[in-house]
């Protein structure tokens, strides 16, 4: 029994030790030794355990008990903060005591979960390529990282004083913007790989492109079989990173409306310091062109004197051909006058869109006016003709607004689908409530009722954070799991 005690106190080591850590993918055979070490001594523990059980069995015995020495209660207790309590039951319970047929029964899923891991990791190293793309992963910042990088570049304080200052500002920004497609282009890379891939190894490259240089862990399965991971001391189920990928997208919409929002300001002081600077120069040209004008003025009337004759004997298609190059020079004028006042139109309405949205939650209605003003401001950017000269401004606009519609797109999107949940979720329910009344009832109207309870609960669980009716699903959240259990127990008894 001595021997056996003193094994069991080498539990919490050992059970840490059966764990892939993916990363480097050298370091992957050395982890497949140190696995395989500790099913052996996993088996030495169980081989001990049926000689105590055989002894115990001559002896006429109970099931014999084993009382945990410090390191072993530790273990086995969550409580203490030692064990993350997404992976406490891979440790076990917080009971006092273990039986020795329990703890066999415990070691037989260890060793199974460290033939899983070694066959994991064999299918790694035997792809080329994952491996390649492993390797890849680690050279580059985790997505949470990246994120928080691009969100501190843009905390700018615009100096509206300075034009060399604020075109470094723009490019700034420019630059962020361009990362944080990148970044959501990633994004969606990692939330399709995960959800629809049916190869594990498949699912392991998004979870690698998601951690980056992080790495990350496979620790566990849990009770539902869904594979949990950690990075950085955190654990997380696969169904954790697809929603941190969906926070992420909502956030980088967001940086990329406030990133427009500051460019917008930033090229309106431009636009003002180049306008008072150019103010003194036209006024100095046009007092030294006055004598020079009116010298021209006399040429041209001697010219147009000594030029009569030979108009008259031109006849009349000079004087249409002049008349048809002043219609045209009228139109271009027009059209010019017309694409500015376009294009500062649509400058408005950016600045209107992007100043709704700042600050969310807002509601389905804020969000649809931004869309709106957004979708204005891109047909009037679309309208202005290429002779124009805010021709190539509008063009570049008008890309970076789309990014906007398309981000405001996503966020009415999510804000319906979210009203739609919780609408749902009520509906059930009543109709939940209606089941009830007037009891008793046969199980079955019971089991229907708490069948409606349950869909209403999980309606409000999807309801994602920072949108306008986030706040009302978490009040009735309670209640409804509340409501929930009690028909439970009804059942149950």
């Amino acid at each position: 029994m001595a021997n056996l005690e003193i094994l069991i106190s080498e539990l919490p080591t050992l059970i840490q030790s059966l764990k892939l850590t993916l990363g480097d993918s050298n370091e992957i055979m050395e982890q497949i030794i140190l696995i395989n070490n500790a099913q052996e001594q996993l088996r030495n523990i169980k081989k001990l355990i049926a000689q105590e059980l055989k002894f115990d069995c001559i002896k006429n015995s109970a099931i014999a008990t084993l009382p945990r020495i410090s390191t072993v209660a530790s273990l086995f207790i969550p409580s203490l903060g030692l064990v993350d309590p997404a992976i406490a039951e891979k440790f076990g319970n917080s009971e006092t005591k273990i039986s020795l047929t329990d703890l066999q029964s415990k070691i037989d899923g260890w060793i199974e979960w460290g033939y899983f891991l070694q066959a994991i990791a064999a299918d790694i190293l035997s792809d080329i390529k994952l491996v390649d793309q492993l390797n890849s992963d680690i050279n580059h910042p985790s997505i949470s990282t990246e994120f928080k990088a691009l969100t501190a570049r843009l905390k700018i304080n615009l100096d509206f004083g300075k034009s060399n200052i604020l075109q470094y500002q723009i490019q700034n920004i420019n630059n962020s913007q361009k990362e944080l497609l990148q970044l959501q282009q990633k994004l969606n890379y990692i939330f399709n790989t995960i959800k629809t891939s049916r190869s594990l190894l498949n699912i392991l490259l998004g979870v690698s492109a998601f951690y980056g240089k992080s790495g990350f862990a496979l620790e566990w399965l849990d009770d539902d079989h869904e594979l949990i991971i950690s990075s950085e001391r955190k654990f997380q189920e696969l169904t954790d990173i697809l929603n941190d990928c969906d926070y992420f997208q909502e956030q980088i919409a967001a940086l990329i409306i406030q990133g427009d929002t500051l460019r917008e300001q930033a090229e309106e002081a431009l636009k003002k310091i180049e306008q008072e600077n150019s103010k003194e120069p036209i006024i100095s040209q046009q007092v030294k062109i006055v004598p020079k004008f009116s010298t021209q003025k006399i040429v041209r009337s001697a010219l147009v004197i000594a030029s009569s004759l030979l108009i008259l004997g031109f006849g009349g298609w000079k004087i249409k051909e002049q008349s048809s190059q002043l219609q045209q020079r009228s139109l271009s004028l027009t059209q010019e006058g017309s694409a500015i006042a376009n294009f500062k139109s649509a400058q408005k309405l950016g600045m209107e869109a992007a100043s709704l949205v700042q600050n969310p939650p807002h509601p389905l209605k804020v969000w649809q006016q931004a869309q709106n003003k957004w979708h204005q401001a891109i047909k009037l950017l679309d309208s202005i003709p290429n002779q124009t000269s805010v021709s190539d401004r509008a063009k570049n606009k008008s890309a970076y607004y789309r990014i906007n519609y398309n981000a405001i797109n996503q966020r009415v999107l999510i804000e319906k689908k979210a009203i739609a949940n919780l609408e749902s979720a009520q509906k059930l329910a009543i109709e939940a409530n209606l089941f009830v009344q007037n009891p008793p009832h046969p199980l079955l109207v019971w089991q229907q009722a708490q069948a409606k309870w349950q869909q209403a609960i999980n309606l409000l669980e999807t309801i994602p954070e920072n949108t306008s009716v986030s706040i009302k699903a978490k009040e009735i959240l309670p209640i409804y799991k509340t409501n929930y259990t009690a028909i439970r127990q009804i059942i149950q008894n």
